[in-house]
């Protein structure tokens, strides 16, 4: 089974702010987020890098071929860290640039990421709805930059507030842009009332789900996350196997639970199919993003079986 995570985060140091709160990182996997100190990062990162050949030395032991890295406000921008990532491991991730929303202009900014190469961008929704402001996604200099990521055949990621915040706007891009190719993040904040909305946007042929952060929205109920598995067999029933993808959220997720553990428990369970299975944990986003040929990762085994 091929196996692709579409939805992952990569950077070499948090030096940011987001709604006028800073993130900074620290060590030992600390990061001071916004108003306190958290593990943003397992333990063993201790200089707080995040790093490409960490990941992949994750996926390798995991046998997860290719990954798709998105971006998030509150990791600042990583464009140029990506761009380099593409360069030397180009064919095991897709990687999205991502602008300054909050500053007039950004077109612009989209136009130079498209020319240095970038074949998506990330739009991390949720975040533009600050305390004393709020970035509308249907306002005229978003239509804008989407109607060019339409007409240049890029992949827009987007992750949208909870509680269809955002959904309504989010359809008004759809129908505006039906050819702009659009992946869905955090399967709709499948945990919070009215999620069943954001899922079905992908009844758009243009439109997918992907599952970051799943396991973090149900990481009260923990490992094997069957509330998780319930609702994926939910949204297949909504929209078809065909519309969604497995994503892990990778790094911050992994500071509960193993890399691999963020989608064996799909593997075990026994409420879809293999077909689904395959589907959610790599066709469709072979499919959808346009991976080549990816390794095969053989099992090694651990000392302790």
């Amino acid at each position: 089974m091929t196996i692709i995570d579409a939805h992952s985060h990569l950077w070499l140091r948090q030096d940011t702010e987001w709604n006028g709160m800073p993130v900074k990182t620290g060590r030992n996997g600390h990061s001071f987020f916004l108003t306190e100190e958290v593990q943003m990062l397992p333990p063993f990162m201790i200089d707080g890098r995040n790093t490409a050949e960490v990941f992949l030395s994750n996926m390798d032991y995991a046998q997860v071929g290719g990954a798709v890295v998105v971006q998030e406000f509150i990791d600042g921008l990583q464009n140029d860290y990506l761009e380099e990532v593409k360069r030397k491991y180009g064919g095991r991730f897709f990687v999205f640039g991502m602008c300054d929303y909050f500053k007039p202009g950004f077109i612009d900014e989209t136009r130079a990421l498209a020319e240095r190469g970038f074949k998506g961008l990330a739009v991390p929704g949720h975040r533009l709805i600050l305390d004393n402001r709020r970035i509308y996604l249907n306002s005229p200099e978003m239509m804008q930059l989407f109607h060019f990521m339409e007409d240049n055949g890029m992949i827009l990621s987007v992750c949208l507030a909870p509680e269809n915040m955002q959904t309504g706007e989010m359809r008004e891009v759809i129908q505006e842009c039906p050819k702009l190719k659009i992946a869905i993040g955090h399967f709709g904040m499948v945990t919070a009332p009215g999620w069943e909305e954001q899922i079905k946007l992908a009844l758009h042929d243009n439109v997918m789900i992907e599952s970051g952060g799943i396991t973090w929205l149900f990481n009260k109920e923990f490992y094997p996350f069957t509330g998780a598995v319930r609702a994926i067999r939910q949204a297949i029933d909504m929209v078809g196997a065909d519309k969604l993808m497995w994503g892990s959220d990778y790094p911050r997720t992994i500071t509960a639970i193993t890399y691999k553990m963020s989608y064996d428990f799909i593997c075990k369970s026994d409420g879809l199919t293999d077909n689904e299975k395959a589907l959610f944990l790599g066709a469709n986003a072979k499919r959808f993003y346009g991976f080549g040929s990816l390794p095969e990762l053989p099992y090694v085994k651990n000392m302790s079986e």
